[in-house]
Formats: C-alpha cells, sequence, structure tokens
C-alpha cells in the first residue's frame, strides 16, 4: 500500500450488495452496478472537483514542498503559508514545529477567535505527497483519485468510507471563523463519489 494508505488507511470492504451500511457519520449507499451513465459519472466528477479543488482541501493538498497554501476568499491573495510553516517529511510538522502548535483540538478549552489557526477533533496534518492536488487540474486530479496507486489503493466504497470516518476531513465543510466552507455537503459529496464510481471512474478527456 502506499505512504497515502498507511497514513490515512481505513477499514472497509467491497459489499456483495449495492448498498453499505450506513457509516459514522454518512449513509453510504451506491447506486446499483449499471445504474449511472458515462454522461452522470462524469457529471458527479465535476461536482467532486469543485470540492478537491476548494482551498479547504486544497490549501492542504500539497506536494514535496511541504509547505501548505492560503488561498480563497478569507486570505485575499494566494500566498504560501505564512510564518515560514513547513510541514516536512512527516507532513505533521515534527521536524521542525508541529502543526498541533497552532492548530489546536478542539475540545482544547481554548476559545478561537474567528480568524484563529482552525481545529479539529484529530492531529492536523497535510495530505501525504500522492494526493496532490493544489494547482492541479480536474483531468489530473480524476486521475490520481481513480489510480490505486495514488489514492490509497482504494475502491469507490473505501473511498466513500474514508470520507466518512476521516474527521479532518469534516472540517472542510465547517470550517469556522468567516472561512468559505466547500462547496454541497459531505453527504453530497459522497454520494457524488458513488455515483462517479458507479459509472466506472470516467474521467474528462478520457
Amino acid at each position: 500500500m502506499s505512504r497515502f494508505g498507511t497514513i490515512l488507511a481505513v477499514a472497509a470492504f467491497l459489499a456483495a450488495s449495492p448498498a453499505l451500511a450506513a457509516g459514522d457519520n454518512v449513509t453510504i449507499d451506491p447506486p446499483a452496478e449499471g445504474s449511472v451513465s458515462i454522461e452522470a459519472g462524469l457529471a458527479a466528477w465535476s461536482h467532486i472537483y469543485e470540492v478537491t479543488s476548494h482551498p479547504r482541501c486544497s490549501n492542504c493538498h500539497v506536494g514535496a514542498s511541504n509547505i501548505p497554501m492560503w488561498s480563497g476568499p478569507s486570505y485575499g491573495r494566494t500566498r504560501p503559508h505564512g510564518m515560514n510553516i513547513n510541514a516536512g517529511e512527516s507532513r505533521i510538522g515534527a521536524e521542525s514545529l508541529l502543526c498541533s502548535t497552532c492548530h489546536l483540538a478542539r475540545g482544547s478549552g481554548i476559545n478561537p477567535t474567528p480568524h484563529a489557526a482552525p481545529q479539529v477533533n484529530a492531529d492536523w496534518l497535510l495530505a501525504p505527497v500522492e494526493a496532490e492536488w493544489f494547482g492541479k487540474s480536474s483531468v489530473e486530479i480524476c486521475n490520481q483519485l481513480r489510480d490505486p496507486e495514488q489514492n490509497g489503493d482504494r475502491d469507490m466504497l473505501e473511498l466513500a468510507a474514508h470520507l466518512d470516518h476521516d474527521v479532518i476531513l469534516h472540517w472542510a465543510w465547517n470550517p469556522g471563523g468567516t472561512r468559505e466552507p466547500a462547496p454541497y455537503s459531505l453527504q453530497e459529496h459522497v454520494n457524488d463519489i458513488l455515483a462517479w464510481g458507479t459509472a466506472g471512474f470516467p474521467c474528462p478527456e478520457d
């Protein structure tokens, strides 16, 4: 399994029936096999790309530079994370300054101001290098997400389960302060993943 899977692996399996039991935060209920056309799958992908390319997701989906980004309406202009932050190969800042130094866990007893560092009920970290999305096109991210060598060796249901269980991802839809949330909702995003997968993971320019 790739480093992506090692860091963020979740327990899920491909069920024989088209439906999977409800998850902790969403319902994972894929469409029946053969019921989603290529066109509908591409429409679902367009929604998925809106999420993956949104600053709430892409700012931490960066490459081997290990430098998170600041972009989107809250920041005014696109630029590297302030304070000379580098998350290192650990992707949590273990080599220099831990991300958790500022990105405290919710429930820590500290009441953040609207522009305080975002908080989640999990360790803050960058996505693995294999999941670099920042500045990438729809075609590039689409091919990444359907490639087992880049997506943690996940199938459709495992991608959905990963979204269900990894609470740091849920923050994108509830970022706090004046930050713009990712589009749609977590459930709608999962539904789009399932529709896209049922259609055979079509990508633009296939």
